[in-house]
């Protein structure tokens, strides 16, 4: 058993001190979300006046049941596509040892490199003559392009430290190459999966600019945009976007004690190859 020693201490009062600082936001984002609209204390004093109406006038006046559906479809067939396209680009790109393949998956990694302001504007118009501004459509495709490199270089990464013998056995039970992805490949990478999922969950779940730019003049709205909603020319309504915040990030804090075990083991994988 290890002595307690004062360096012992300091880390945890750091680590105690690091978490407050974490937590101090989140108090205010909670504190102010309660409290009523002529309420003028201090941002750290507890409401006067504790009120849920914040939470229901934000949800029947900034439509958020809808915006979360909309939030919902994009970001779940947005995650769906970047598993699958992701994992099925990256499995020969790690695999095979050809010069295409090299230069393909460099080709992928310029993604993470060039800032995406350069592809605004291309994009943009490339979404408006396939007719697909205004649409759900849209926004996914343009989700799907932006998640690809980081989920092909965390696959890649994951999939080189997974040993040959594998494949080698599956290849003399006469498997194809398909039939060794879908069946022997892809299950190994359970872990890496479950931290793509998240991080891409997450990203496309609080995108603000795609989201507003690509469903702009329609109908449709995503729970940022919706929430943006609250903000006004000559002035915002504060309560009612606190409150809208902590409905918006209740599915994604849920999804995330979920998949917290496979973040921690897709990243240690990914440290470990």
């Amino acid at each position: 058993m290890k002595k307690y020693t004062w360096r012992t201490g300091v880390l945890e009062v750091g680590t105690i001190l690091v978490a407050v600082l974490f937590l101090i936001p989140i108090y205010i984002l909670v504190n102010l979300s309660f409290k009523a609209p002529g309420d003028q204390s201090s941002t750290f004093a507890l409401p006067q006046e504790p009120t849920f109406q914040n939470y229901i006038d934000a949800w029947a006046q900034g439509g958020l049941g809808n915006a979360l559906i909309n939030s919902a479809i994009v970001t779940g067939a947005i995650v769906l596509f970047t598993v699958i396209f992701a994992a099925a680009a990256a499995y020969p790109l790690s695999r095979l040892g050809a010069r295409w393949s090299k230069l393909t998956y460099l080709v992928f990694l310029a993604g993470l490199l060039l800032p995406a302001q350069l592809a605004l504007l291309p994009l943009y118009q490339t979404v408006r003559d396939l007719g697909l501004l205004g649409t759900l459509a849209g926004v996914i495709i343009v989700g799907v392009g932006a998640s690809m490199p980081f989920s092909i270089f965390l696959y890649a990464g994951f999939m080189r430290a997974l040993p040959a013998e594998y494949e080698e056995a599956a290849a003399l039970d006469g498997a194809h190459a398909f039939r060794t992805f879908w069946s022997v490949v892809f299950p190994l990478v359970r872990p890496i999966t479950g931290t793509i999922i998240i991080l891409t969950a997450v990203a496309n779940w609080n995108d603000f600019l795609t989201p507003l730019l690509y469903l702009s003049g329609s109908n449709q709205k995503t729970i940022t945009v919706a929430i943006y909603g609250f903000v006004g020319q000559y002035g915002a309504q504060w309560n009612l976007i606190f409150a809208g915040i902590i409905i918006s990030i209740l599915p994604i804090l849920i999804a995330y004690f979920f998949l917290q075990k496979y973040i921690v083991q897709g990243f240690a994988g990914g440290l470990k190859g």
